[in-house]
């Protein structure tokens, strides 16, 4: 029979640097954490060969005195775990970054670990070599000049030289670092952070001082994450049943490719959970393409006791005692935010205008580009008219050309008329059509360029929701029923949605193997694409689980819908059709944007187009 040994200490503590320290990242997360738990204001970081060399890290923080330093690199020894009312420690109420006690030990089994600290208010310093798991003793040491730790590491997985084949380049492990130092950067914006990579400067990130932690916040996430975020990021506050959600998230029309640009802070811990994915995706699933991505920052404080930290080993996942409370304030807090955003669209679409306007090679002006909303009171004209329209929205069906623009002679560029006063309206007066796709509107100090299908794509998709909500989708019947042919299999999936697509104001019956008949139409839709949209809807229903009522996918379905029924570029609009729209965007929420997330509209300053043609 095969006996039952214990491992040796050294064997023990490499088997925890396989959890707790995965790659060089991992270590420096462990170190700069500490240095926040010691109450460091400024951790700077440098590494060498993507930390497999040389890991640096300084802090200013309380620092440790002799027999501190000697007990840090024990196993499981920490001065972060509270001890409860009946003198057990309580691993429900953890307040700190650390509190296991693993970090410093499994770096030391793995690496040439040198700690150096002097305690505050102490004039003398300490050091201790830790090499391979072989602990040397605490001696004397240059002081620091300053309270706080230096920590370095040489020489990472040496002890363990199989480990190295499981890493990446060192361009993917230095990336690695400095990400990680960022989403620590983004949990403290009271702490200023720095990052060398073999000499160079990385990172640098001031602390900000700011009176109002919102805007202090607001001041760190445009200087890690770019200053188009903090330009085009809404706020976020909410509070629920004792949770409470801060944080910005991007306008739809300032997104990304990958979810990557999305984080999460627990009690100002970073963390990566599902949870977000999800909840992100649910409240921007009717503003942007599948595969494009809203960048957010969003910070959740909870109730110690609600929220399990000691999940994973390195700790980078926690569990809440009710997940669907948090989702649901998540979603509930993007979409109040987006509601309140109106037809605003980020100002990188004028700025990506303006630099696809410069000729190549030119120089890229350097100017700050206007807010692309509308920041100013709306005119008296604006006001009175906003009643109106919502009674009256735009009809792409009124008429299919303006007075006198049916003659195929006339021109690509046609004018329209309008009051001096109504430049004052937000998206302007509509002054002229280009190329039968883009209305182009003056304002009082700039012009605005709007893609029409877009825009009325999304007009068509919120009045649809909204009917759905409110009385159900009106139906109209067609005078010939339109014939869709499709393989089997294609029809029975539409057709067993027929209940539900009836409710949506479509109406469909079989006609024959693999075709179907569509009787009725939403009434919203005066010039739908039936053909196009039956096939695919029936995409559409292939990637839907079975069991998955089709109200659950209601953004999805009504969009596609909406896209069909739109005005369709290369339609020839009128000066009333024009004006209509701008005025129907300005009073819809979410008009900056089309159902994908791409814009609707851009908008030039007068200022920005003078730089254009060299007279600023």
């Amino acid at each position: 029979m095969t006996r039952i040994r214990r491992l040796s200490p050294e064997t023990v503590n490499r088997i925890a640097a396989g959890e707790v320290v995965e790659r060089p990242a991992s270590a420096v997360k462990e170190l700069a954490e500490n240095a926040l738990d010691a109450g460091a204001r400024r951790i700077d970081v440098r590494i060498e060969a993507g930390g497999l060399s040389l890991i640096l890290i300084e802090d200013d923080g309380e620092g440790m005195d002799a027999d501190m330093l000697a007990i840090a690199i024990e196993r499981h020894a920490t001065s972060k775990l509270p001890v409860g009312a009946d003198g057990a420690d309580d691993l429900l109420n953890i307040h700190s970054m650390g509190f296991r006690g693993e970090a410093l030990p499994s770096i030391g089994s793995v690496a040439r670990l040198t700690l150096v600290s002097q305690a505050r208010g102490a004039g003398e310093a300490f050091e201790l070599h830790v090499e391979g798991g072989r602990t040397g003793e605490v001696k004397p040491a240059a002081p620091l000049g300053r309270s706080g730790t230096r920590v370095s590491v040489r020489d990472l997985f040496y002890a363990t030289p199989a480990r190295l084949k499981f890493l990446k380049s060192e361009r993917a492990e230095t990336s690695a670092v400095i990400d990680m130092i960022k989403r620590l950067a983004l949990a403290r914006p009271d702490v200023a952070f720095s990052v060398h990579a073999d000499g160079r400067a990385r990172l640098s990130v001031p602390a900000e001082t700011h009176d109002n932690p919102e805007e202090a916040r607001r001041a760190r996430l445009s200087a890690v994450l770019g200053a188009d975020f903090g330009e085009n990021a809404l706020a976020l506050d909410q509070t629920r049943e004792g949770v409470r959600l801060t944080g910005f998230a991007s306008l739809p029309t300032y997104n990304r490719g990958t979810n990557q640009h999305q984080h999460l802070f627990v009690n100002g811990r970073p963390v990566k959970d599902r949870l977000i994915v999800g909840a992100v995706r649910g409240a921007y699933q009717d503003f942007l393409a599948r595969d494009r991505h809203p960048v957010v920052a969003l910070y959740v404080e909870v109730p110690a006791d609600q929220v399990d930290v000691n999940v994973h080993p390195a700790k980078a996942e926690v569990r809440f005692r009710d997940s669907g409370l948090v989702r649901g304030l998540i979603v509930g807090a993007l979409r109040h935010a987006l509601a309140g955003a109106g037809h605003r669209a980020s100002t990188t679409v004028a700025g990506f205008a303006l630099g696809r306007a410069r000729p190549e090679g030119a120089p890229a002006p350097s100017l700050p580009l206007s807010h692309a909303g509308w920041a100013g009171r709306p005119s008296p004209a604006w006001e009175a008219s906003l009643a109106d329209n919502a009674q009256t929205p735009f009809d792409p069906g009124h008429h299919e050309a303006g007075p006198g623009m049916g003659e195929s002679a006339r021109p690509a560029f046609e004018g329209a008329s309008a009051a001096p006063d109504e430049t004052g309206w937000p998206l302007g007066a509509a002054r002229a059509q280009v190329h039968t796709t883009y209305v182009i509107a003056e304002t009082a100090d700039g012009l605005v360029i709007v893609d029409q299908h877009a825009a009325h794509e999304r007009l068509v998709y919120e009045r649809m929701k909204r009917q759905l909500a409110e009385t159900g989708v009106a139906r109209q019947s067609l005078l010939v029923p339109e014939i869709v042919e499709l393989d089997e299999a294609e029809a029975r999936r539409v057709l067993d949605r027929a209940g539900e697509l009836a409710e949506l104001g479509l109406v469909v019956e079989p006609f024959g193997a693999g075709a179907i008949a569509v009787r009725e139409t939403p009434a919203l839709l005066k010039r739908l694409d039936v053909q196009g949209l039956i096939r695919d809807l029936a995409d559409e229903l292939a990637e839907y689980d079975q069991a998955l009522a089709l109200k659950e996918k209601l953004e999805e379905v009504v969009g596609t819908m909406a896209c069909h029924g739109s005005v369709r570029a290369g339609r020839r609009l009128g000066p009333e059709e024009m004006n209509a729209l701008l005025r129907e965007m300005e009073a819809t929420p979410h008009s900056g944007q089309c159902n994908h997330g791409r814009p609707t509209y851009v908008e030039l300053k007068l200022a920005d187009i003078e730089r254009l043609f060299g007279r600023r």
